[in-house]
């Protein structure tokens, strides 16, 4: 299991993954999968799930913004969640 934040675009994706990354949680860009993305014009960041919540507090201080949180488990695609 996993989460995806996704990001209107490279640029947001990039500045989310090196605070979450300066802040100890691993993270990687991708672009954000059809099933949550139609227009598959924008990126997401992925985290483990274990990081959700530190994350939301680095997101929180950095007050960048992000499009939607989505969890992601194996074989049961992807669901919004609320942060």
């Amino acid at each position: 299991m996993f989460y995806l934040i996704m990001c209107r675009s490279l640029t947001h994706a990039q500045r989310i993954a090196n605070g979450l990354e300066r802040a100890g949680i691993p993270a990687r860009i991708l672009r954000s999968p059809v099933e949550i993305s139609p227009s598959g014009c924008s990126h997401s960041v992925r985290i483990p799930a274990q990081s959700l919540s530190r994350t939301l507090t680095v997101l929180n201080r950095m007050r960048l913004p992000y499009l939607g949180i989505y969890v992601s488990a194996a074989g049961y695609g992807y669901r919004e969640v609320e942060p």
